[in-house]
């Protein structure tokens, strides 16, 4: 599974990890992320997000 970075402060979402303290479980890939969930570090959306690399 790929990370995604936050393109506006950095933040890395690992689906290895999740997000737990945002009810994601880990496993959860980017893509299966629902389309309320936002940064927990800044609050942007998935769509301000690409992939690592």
């Amino acid at each position: 599974m790929e990370k995604w970075i936050c393109t506006v402060c950095g933040y890395t979402y690992d689906p290895v990890v999740g997000d737990p303290d945002n009810g994601i479980e880990p496993g959860t890939a980017f893509e299966n992320l629902p389309d309320t969930w936002i940064c927990p570090d800044c609050g942007v959306g998935k769509e301000l997000f690409e992939k690592e690399g």
